[in-house]
């Protein structure tokens, strides 16, 4: 069966065979000398979320006072995943720990970047298109830090770093 770009994004599929994917995809480049994995996981998740806000987008503009409620939306919705978000105001940062990370269900002892790196990168260019788009052309940004924990790589549970910039 052959789906367009909006009806997959309007289903509630799993996220199973690209989690499948991205660990066979890492392997084989682990394979072939390829060393940069994590920029490229981060890469494929910039790329991902170019194509998905042209489907969908729950606000339209991200700032410090709703930030938490799209972070939410974002994980629930494409990832269904309930996340608890914690500011970090003397970091400046956003953590995320997501107990059911649609993207690292298993530890893999061959494995050493997570697949949630793809999680990070495309929240942060979500928030970017998003604000790039608005009209009240915030200056609110998020960058990707780090992904301090995953179920993948043999911890209970993911935990998402973000640096936040702007406002």
């Amino acid at each position: 069966m052959n789906y367009t770009r909006e009806e997959l994004v309007q289903s509630e599929s799993p996220c199973n065979q690209l989690r499948n994917a991205i660990y066979h995809l890492e392997r084989f480049m682990k394979l072939n000398g390829i060393t940069d994995i994590r920029e490229r996981l981060r890469r494929m998740g910039r790329n991902i979320a170019q194509t998905y806000t042209n489907y969908w987008k729950p606000i339209d503009s991200v700032n410090l006072d709703n930030v938490k409620d799209v972070i939410a939306t974002f994980y629930k919705n494409i990832f269904n995943s309930s996340v608890s978000i914690e500011l970090d105001n003397l970091e400046n940062s956003i953590i995320v720990k997501d107990n059911d990370c649609a993207l690292c269900k298993y530890h893999f002892e061959d494995i050493n970047e997570a697949g949630c790196e793809i999680i990070i990168s495309m929240m942060a260019e979500f928030v970017s298109l998003i604000n790039k788009e608005s009209k009240e052309s915030p200056k609110f940004s998020l960058q990707p830090l780090e992904v301090s924990e995953s179920r993948s790589l043999g911890n209970k549970i993911c935990i998402h770093k973000y640096k936040i910039g702007g406002d």
